[in-house]
């Protein structure tokens, strides 16, 4: 293991993201590419098939973006206008916006400011305060962490409302203890949604896969991904019957995935466990070199975490500048950092819509103020890491409000 330095990194700046592509991704891509077969066909169903094998569900369908498997999800469970969905409101847009397209309503619930997942006593809360018609549950497992998810779990059985696993963030992990120990995280609602947009622990460039048990979701998603059409396109064009011959049996989308991206994820599947691995390798080394520190909160290292982000959270009270300048430093040092994430009750359209201000929902609010994820992916080196975790060190220390 290298010692910590305070020299800078070879010239080019550390980026917040890199993806981790090899030769065996270029060269299965390269294949796709000479196969004459480009869109969603032989290599997409074979990505499914694997993906499901190695996470355990009964079906797994490949699509354009994790967005379209959240919507996708809803809409087969049948979330309709003038119902609720209860989520966190510290998550990306998508999470949110995929309910007002059914013209549902999102109910946010408050987080766990330690962990930024949904809290189960908020959902609670939420459920006995609004006396409304709640269509779903999405819990977010925030930065690849997993949710409380028994007792989530517990609440909607008792309830009877569906859960959609939004696990952009969370793959591939288990769950280490308790009622549903071993399960894959993603495979413990009615479906689980993975993301593998370039930063995630897997990448097809973009993508997602949408997993179910349920046979009538799965059909359901399967119709509704591609227009609505009863027969996928390398049906009609392989099949003996005439491709021309097809019916439209809803108002479907467009939301498959290409074999391009395909070809890449069945690659990325196979790395899953060493990405992971390498990721887990470098989160400790972080916690480790920045443990100790009364400015900042590393997050807490634990076995059932996928470690798609690395989030600090600084001890304002403790410093002379906000988390914005905290960043601005950072990035002046040739560090990329990012932001997870401006919870959505602040936005615009949400404040306008639904009256939010941002005590609301004051942990979410409070944990935003704190948070600065740091770079975090397989081929990070542990110098750059050693680097950036003194870095802010350096920083809290410089802008202490009484002087080490």
């Amino acid at each position: 293991m290298s010692q910590s330095t305070n020299h800078l990194p070879p010239r080019n700046s550390i980026p917040f993201a890199r993806p981790s592509i090899d030769r065996e991704e270029i060269e299965s891509i390269t294949e796709v590419l000479k196969s004459g077969w480009l869109t969603t066909g032989k290599v997409t169903a074979k990505f499914e098939e694997e993906f499901a094998d190695f996470i355990g569900a009964r079906y797994a369908l490949a699509l354009n973006s994790a967005t379209a498997g959240l919507h996708l999800s809803l809409e087969a469970i049948g979330v309709k206008e003038g119902e609720y969905v209860i989520t966190s409101p510290f998550t990306f847009a998508a999470t949110a916006e995929v309910i007002r397209y059914l013209g549902a309503d999102p109910l946010f619930a408050d987080i766990e400011e330690k962990t930024g997942n949904l809290d189960p006593k908020e959902v609670k809360k939420t459920i006995l305060k609004n006396k409304k018609q709640i269509g779903a549950i999405i819990p977010v497992h925030f930065a690849g962490l997993p949710c409380e998810m028994e007792e989530i779990k517990e609440i909607a059985q008792k309830e009877n409302i569906p859960i959609v696993e939004d696990a952009a963030h969370s793959f591939p992990v288990r769950v280490t203890e308790g009622k549903y120990k071993d399960k894959f995280v993603g495979t413990l609602g009615e479906t689980g949604v993975f993301s593998f947009y370039v930063t995630k622990p897997i990448t097809t460039a973009e993508g997602g896969m949408l997993v179910t048990d349920n046979l009538r979701i799965a059909e359901r998603v399967k119709i509704m991904r591609l227009h609505g059409i009863d027969r996928d396109v390398f049906d009609r064009y392989t099949s003996k019957k005439a491709s021309w011959i097809y019916d439209v049996v809803a108002p479907g989308y467009k939301y498959n995935m290409t074999d391009l991206a395909a070809s890449i994820g069945i690659v990325q599947l196979k790395k899953a466990n060493i990405l992971l691995k390498k990721r887990r390798e470098l989160a400790q080394r972080y916690i480790e070199k920045l443990s100790g520190y009364d400015f900042l909160e590393p997050p807490v290292y634990r076995e059932d975490h996928a470690w798609h982000l690395f989030v600090i959270l600084l001890n304002l009270e403790k410093l002379k500048i906000s988390r914005d300048e905290f960043m601005k430093k950072l990035r002046k040092r040739g560090i990329g950092c990012s932001l997870h994430f401006i919870p959505l009750h602040i936005m615009t359209y949400y404040k306008k819509r639904y009256g939010y201000k941002r005590e609301d929902f004051p942990v979410s609010y409070r944990r935003f103020l704190r948070s600065i994820s740091l770079p975090l992916y397989p081929n990070l080196t542990e110098e750059e890491v050693d680097f950036i975790s003194q870095t802010v060190i350096d920083i809290g220390k410089n802008n202490y409000i009484t002087q080490f």
